[in-house]
């Protein structure tokens, strides 16, 4: 389930902006919500908080429900490389977070509402999942009839590139073309402590 709750709070709880209009506040309002947020000394977190606050931070960050999360990291512990790096890997190769990064969408919310509504093809096929697992080198191009609308420009003229997506913005389409590393990844979190969490 999609996060519809106030994003700026939210931001400020975790201490990370979950959305490009929630970066202003944590800069003019970096405390925590609430009356007793401002000027409050912050307490020491127990090992268990850390761990739950890390968890919090990157679900957030991909929109994900806790359900999802949980799946994901399961999946991620059963392979043979280190859980955290394919845990990670597979978050970014959700197909919302894809659009995402490709600069389709100024943010998670917005890329799972516009793969939701239906406006994007992987290979050429309509996909409206915004969990479904992107492959390297598939193909992701907005749809011919959804290609006029100003919201897809409008995010790439202030999108901020990675590495491992390539956006061919004359014809609104992108491909996953490397494994990312985490140092590329633009995701603020300890996703090892994301993993000792579900590990315990």
């Amino acid at each position: 389930m999609s996060y519809r709750g106030p994003k700026a709070k939210k931001s400020r709880r975790l201490g990370v902006a979950i959305t490009p209009k929630s970066q202003k506040y944590l800069e003019t309002r970096g405390h925590p919500p609430g009356q007793h947020g401002k000027g409050r000394r912050p307490s020491k977190l127990s090992d268990y908080g850390r761990q739950l606050m890390e968890k919090q931070r990157i679900r957030f960050q991909y929109n994900m429900s806790e359900k999802q999360l949980r799946l994901a990291y399961e999946k991620a512990s059963r392979s043979q490389d280190p859980t955290p790096d394919v845990l990670i890997q597979s978050l970014e190769s959700r197909l919302d977070t894809v659009v995402l990064r490709a600069g389709f969408a100024r943010s998670i919310f917005a890329a799972r509402q516009y793969v939701n509504h239906g406006h994007f093809l992987v290979n050429g096929k309509k996909v409206d999942v915004p969990s479904f697992q992107v492959k390297m080198g598939d193909e992701i191009s907005v749809r011919e009839k959804s290609k006029a609308m100003d919201c897809f420009k409008n995010a790439l003229a202030m999108a901020e590139k990675v590495p491992y997506v390539t956006t061919n913005e004359a014809d609104l389409s992108c491909r996953l073309s490397s494994v990312p590393s985490r140092e590329e990844i633009p995701v603020i979190g300890d996703v090892a402590t994301v993993v000792e969490f579900y590990s315990r």
